[in-house]
């Protein structure tokens, strides 16, 4: 097997990743406008990576709505693509971690920074693994299209409008989970419980509905019952200038039983010093379990494993309270029944659900071309023999048809995605672009 891969490629992409991960690409909507619908630092991530690709030789698009843009090479009808973005999620502010999170840092072979994992660092993998067999004379049988989305980390409306403006992908992946390949995901529904408010206590605990939250901050009445309460169920926290944190664990979402949730640390301690219903599904009734047993029942199917359930994002005022849900549905469970379970709990504690996205499952035969030939192509380059898996997560693999997740993530590669000091190691990175370059010419090549 011929390594199109050599240190120059290597230097090259980690060279590209620093440009990228300087732009902290994270939504912003109140800096929305004609062209940055996402803000102007998430449209500076885009156009510098499309700048990137110009100057590889790739021919560039940006849509004039700002919502995506795309990078190319090769001629025909066939039209494979790589499914990518630049947006990020935020680093919260910046607690825990040792480096500027966007100024990357190469450190022991590591490469530290907020975007390095998810997903500017696989999107740069691939992209110079597609640069090295452009180098090498490989000749395509149709065109290798790069997609860069911009809204991935919250509604995917930047795909959404590639959908709609544009043609249809022949096959592809999105370097953006785990090896060896995800066949399948689990649905995704986001929902909101909202009910009315209190004056008895305040409490404003944001954060992005797909990541388990690790702080949760208190300022309002009682802090020091509050306090209490939480050292008596040995919660961790830490006292700051107006008031109290809580610690938790950030996980993904995907992967909440892992996690330790702060926000509902705080709601346990809180529904113990205040008496207020919609505090109450909180803290008594959901606790810290995160596979929503405590709400819906056991929810779980023999091909992609168990429900996880994730709150976060809640705000409760004078005027009104709001309760963020992220749900990691198993693939053959009916999402309708689900969310009609959910809804009837939340009620009896003056909650009302609304639903605020939905993603469907996502689904490839193992046996099918695609899967067959990355599937191979990575055991022939690692020895591992590692099956294919289902995922609770939720890739750009899912918005279009035959379609995978495909890295970048090995198994033994430590997490660090959305979480405090992001980084991958080079080593990962080199690995993953001898295989990216391998498996696109396996599929694209003429030979």
């Amino acid at each position: 097997m011929k390594t199109f891969i050599t240190d120059e490629y290597q230097t090259a992409a980690v060279q590209a990743l620093g440009r990228l991960v300087k732009h902290a690409s994270v939504l912003d909507e109140s800096d929305s406008g004609a062209g940055h619908p996402f803000g102007k630092k998430v449209l500076g991530a885009l156009e510098e990576v499309l700048e990137l690709c110009q100057e590889l030789g790739f021919k560039t698009f940006q849509d004039p709505e700002g919502y995506y843009g795309y990078a190319e090479i090769g001629e025909g009808e066939k039209l494979f693509g790589l499914l990518c973005h630049m947006d990020v999620v935020p680093a919260a502010d910046q607690a825990g971690w040792e480096t500027d999170p966007f100024e990357m840092v190469e450190r022991d072979g590591l490469l530290i920074g907020r975007g390095t994992q998810d997903d500017k660092g696989p999107s740069m993998a691939a992209l110079y693994a597609v640069k090295a067999l452009m180098d090498a004379g490989v000749t395509f049988d149709g065109r290798i299209r790069f997609i860069f989305g911009t809204d991935e980390e919250t509604l995917w409306r930047c795909l959404d409008k590639y959908n709609e403006k544009e043609e249809a992908i022949t096959m592809g992946f999105a370097p953006d989970s785990h090896f060896p390949l995800n066949y399948a995901e689990k649905g995704l529904l986001q929902a909101y419980l909202t009910g009315p408010g209190t004056n008895d206590f305040e409490l404003h605990a944001p954060g992005a509905l797909n990541v388990v939250p690790d702080r949760a901050a208190y300022t309002s009445k009682k802090i020091e019952e509050v306090k209490a309460a939480l050292t008596a169920h040995g919660f961790a926290y830490e006292e700051t200038e107006k008031g109290i944190s809580v610690k938790g664990k950030s996980v993904h979402a995907m992967a909440a039983p892992e996690g330790v949730n702060a926000i509902l640390r705080l709601s346990i301690a809180l529904s113990e010093v205040f008496d207020f219903k919609p505090l109450d599904f909180l803290g008594k009734l959901v606790q810290e379990n995160a596979t929503g047993e405590n709400v819906v029942g056991k929810v779980m199917d023999e091909q992609s494993g168990e429900l996880t359930m994730n709150f976060t994002d809640v705000e409760i005022t004078p005027e009104h309270t709001k309760i963020g849900v992220d749900m990691r549905i198993p693939v053959t469970i009916d999402k309708d029944e689900l969310a009609a379970k959910l809804a009837t709990q939340a009620a009896e504690y003056q909650l009302e659900y609304k639903q605020y996205d939905w993603l469907n499952p996502l689904y490839v035969p193992v046996e099918s071309e695609l899967i067959q030939t990355l599937l191979a192509t990575y055991r022939e380059i690692t020895g591992d023999m590692t099956e294919p898996m289902v995922s609770g997560g939720a890739t750009f693999a899912r918005t279009m048809k035959n379609c995978v997740a495909f890295g970048a993530m090995f198994p033994d590669t430590p997490d660090y995605m959305h979480q405090a000091n992001e980084q991958w190691a080079v080593a990962d990175l080199r690995k993953t672009m001898e295989i990216y370059a391998e498996a696109i010419y396996r599929l694209c090549a003429v030979k």
